[in-house]
């Protein structure tokens, strides 16, 4: 069965980390779920640097359903917008009760899940001019991407960080390691 996936997406999304986190996911074999914040209901958003993306449904058709992970892109002002989501925190919320996967980049660690408590005594990173905004959290500013396995949180930097991020995805879903056929696949050697 495969593992299921949430991706919310809103006006001001970093598109980089929005698709690069969707196709690596998919090609790991994950059904993944693009689900729109946008309050209007409307499925398309324009990402951060303009490119028109279209989510497979609104966020308000996603509550109540199990997810193995929650996945959420950065970008300003679309970390801000997934911010002021209820459907979307109430998940995140129910995700980490659930003891399941959650994870952010970019703005969204600082913006989205530290302000709403979800990074509290979690080894976090996120974009560095966020870094004084990951309060409850122990910040690791140096690092890229930051695992915890623990409280099965993934956080990291930005656009630059998105593939490498998506490869620790694919880890929490499937087992260590289990990126590396998709790695081989992208010619993401770097990764290997």
């Amino acid at each position: 069965m495969p593992r299921q996936v949430l991706i919310p997406i809103a006006d001001g999304s970093e598109e980089i980390e929005v698709v690069t986190i969707i196709d690596t996911l998919r090609r790991a074999g994950a059904q993944v779920t693009v689900a729109s914040c946008q309050p209007d209901g409307n499925l398309s958003i324009i990402a951060s640097q303009k490119t028109l993306l279209k989510a497979d449904t609104h966020i308000e058709s996603c509550t109540g359903k199990p997810f193995h992970l929650i996945a959420l892109p950065g970008g300003m002002p679309g970390a801000e917008n997934l911010k002021d989501c209820a459907p979307l925190i109430s998940l995140l919320h129910d995700q980490q009760k659930a003891g399941k996967w959650y994870a952010a980049i970019c703005a969204s660690p600082a913006v989205v899940l530290s302000h709403h408590g979800l990074l509290d005594n979690t080894h976090a990173t996120c974009y560095p001019s966020f870094m004084d905004q990951l309060e409850g959290a122990l910040p690791h500013p140096g690092n890229t991407i930051v695992v915890d396995d623990k409280k099965r949180v993934i956080t990291a930097q930005g656009p630059g960080n998105a593939m490498g991020f998506a490869f620790k995805l694919i880890d929490a879903l499937y087992g260590k390691d289990a990126f590396r056929p998709i790695a081989k696949q992208m010619i993401a050697d770097w990764a290997l």
